[in-house]
């Protein structure tokens, strides 16, 4: 069972200077929705701003102890146009 704040730490290791917000969703310690303002994502693909959140959890996936991670990613432009809701 994972702790959100172990995979915000993960996510901000990889991604320093990050805001990052992680949510169990099921209360079951596995599935796991987050939302990380990067400004490592500048220029990046939806897609490759995904990769680079899952790079360091990539344990925890293979193994299935994290068996979900919904993601909502933004450059930090992008989540200033958005009205940082």
């Amino acid at each position: 069972m994972l702790d959100p704040n172990a995979i915000r730490e993960r996510i901000l290791g990889a991604l320093p200077g990050s805001e990052v917000e992680v949510r169990d969703t099921t209360g079951t310690g596995d599935h796991f929705e987050a939302r990380v303002v990067s400004p490592g994502f500048a220029g990046k693909s939806m897609v490759e701003q995904h990769q680079l959140v899952y790079a360091p959890l990539q344990d925890w996936l293979k193994t299935g102890e994290l068996h979900a991670l919904a993601l909502k990613t933004y450059s930090p432009e992008q989540w200033k146009k958005l009205g940082s809701r």
